[in-house]
């Protein structure tokens, strides 16, 4: 940010050309940063999604196993059957409902995105006219 007012203020007299670029200085930085803040986070998501799948997994294990040896060995095979069916299922579930956050997510992250960029926008604003008036006021003192 820093760096990008300097560079502002040291080219001020190609006035537009200098906002140009630095408009897409400012957009390219913007983009880097949600990219990664994105990655990160859908990496911290994946990570607990595989622990609960996990979690599932080994409480499933120990219910099938509870079963069995409650019950004879002939219905064991049957219900084992069942919870492996009711396993994937669930899996499944559970695989929807974070793709539906991870879509709800990625449309939370435009909108902040966007939110960032008007307002990157109108901090541009701001300072091209400080350093409009600034100018101004250099040219009248070198008239004077």
């Amino acid at each position: 940010m820093m760096t990008m007012t300097t560079m502002m203020t040291m080219t001020t007299t190609r006035r537009r050309t200098t906002t140009m670029t630095m408009t897409v200085m400012l957009m390219m930085t913007l983009m880097i940063m949600i990219t990664t803040m994105t990655t990160i986070t859908m990496l911290l998501v994946i990570v607990t999604i595989m622990l609960l799948l996990l979690l599932m997994t080994m409480l499933l294990l120990m219910m099938m196993r509870w079963r069995q040896r409650s019950r004879t060995r002939t219905r064991a095979k049957t219900t084992t059957t069942t919870m492996m069916i009711m396993t994937m299922m669930t899996m499944l579930m559970m695989m929807m409902m974070i793709l539906m956050m991870m879509m709800m997510m990625m449309m939370m992250m435009m909108m902040m995105m966007m939110m960032m960029m008007m307002m990157m926008m109108m901090m541009m604003m701001m300072v091209m006219m400080v350093i409009k008036m600034k100018t101004m006021m250099l040219m009248k003192i070198t008239i004077l």
